[in-house]
């Protein structure tokens, strides 16, 4: 079963207007193309280690669900190639797929090359079928359509058959194909058994639900990654969507200026990455401007839960 839309691209709001009025200058330097002067904002963001082997991840990626399953030719695609270009001229580098995407590994995997841009990127997508022949087919698959071989990371989605494929990834890590390996999930109801798999099995990264309205992950779920040397992912820093679309008529609080936020987006954002478990959050969107207001968000102070226990988002 797939995670619900994080939504990252919410109607818009007098808020998230006023940041992008501010963004478009540097939207539009970065339409000019990959040739353009690379963004000073590229060497701001800041970086987080993944435990198992000490590489340093950048804190904002991107996540390609709905906004990368697009046609070839069509408006929503010709505007992708601006979203990459955003995230790395921001310094980012995650890009987070699965073959339940539809057409999104492929379009990374073709934007990245025609962009020359695999180098840039940290790739990571899912398996998501059962049974061990299965899962070597949809790896094969994956990395043909993302053109990554080897492919950065490698997640089992929502535990589905994990045993099965355990052993293949862990072959497919030792051959140099598949460079970290992990597992994803969702739903706070799963927590459980993925706290039990995380406590049976080493894994590198854990992709997780985690925002201002979905905190359940605090508990067991975030604390037991730090134990077991965990790198995280974040998806759904949004809520689903559903927090930008209550906070969007309102004033931003006036102390979110002492953090660096000029947008909703960027406080609930710098929330998420407060947490000392979190490496990287991956909202998705399909537009340049979202992508980089979203990265501001890992520029400037990231609070920890000492702040946000003193300025409450009321939300």
């Amino acid at each position: 079963m797939n995670e619900p839309p994080d939504q990252s691209d919410p109607p818009a709001s007098m808020t998230r207007a006023e940041f992008l009025r501010r963004a478009a200058g540097a939207a539009t330097v970065l339409a000019l193309g990959r040739h353009a002067a690379p963004s000073t904002a590229a060497t701001s963001m800041q970086t987080r280690p993944i435990p198992s082997s000490g590489q340093r991840l950048p804190v904002i990626g991107l996540g390609t669900y709905q906004g990368f399953d697009v046609a070839a030719g069509s408006a929503a695609y010709a505007r992708l190639p601006g979203v990459l270009r955003s995230l790395f001229a921001a310094g980012g580098a995650v890009i987070d797929s699965s073959p339940m995407y539809g057409r999104a590994e492929a379009v990374t995997g073709e934007l990245l090359a025609a962009a020359g841009s695999r180098a840039r990127a940290f790739v990571a997508t899912k398996l998501w079928t059962r049974g061990r022949a299965a899962g070597l087919r949809q790896i094969n698959d994956s990395l043909r359509l993302l053109r990554a071989d080897p492919l950065d990371l490698m997640q089992v989605h929502n535990l589905m058959d994990w045993r099965a494929h355990l052993p293949t990834l862990r072959e497919w890590q030792a051959a140099g194909r598949i460079r970290y390996i992990g597992i994803t999930h969702y739903s706070a109801g799963a927590y459980a058994e993925l706290a039990a798999v995380m406590r049976a099995e080493r894994f590198d990264f854990l992709q997780i639900n985690y925002s201002h309205d979905e905190r359940e992950a605090e508990r067991l779920i975030l604390p037991l990654a730090a134990d077991r040397g965990m790198a995280v992912l974040i998806n759904r820093p949004f809520g689903g969507g559903g927090l930008l679309r209550q906070v969007r008529e309102r004033p931003l609080p006036g102390w979110a200026a002492e953090i660096g936020a000029a947008s909703w987006a960027q406080l609930l954002l710098k929330f998420v990455l407060g947490h000392p478990a979190v490496s990287c959050a991956i909202p998705g969107t399909s537009r340049p401007e979202h992508m980089t207001e979203n990265a501001g968000a890992g520029t400037g102070p990231i609070p920890d839960a000492a702040f946000w226990r003193r300025h409450s988002l009321d939300i």
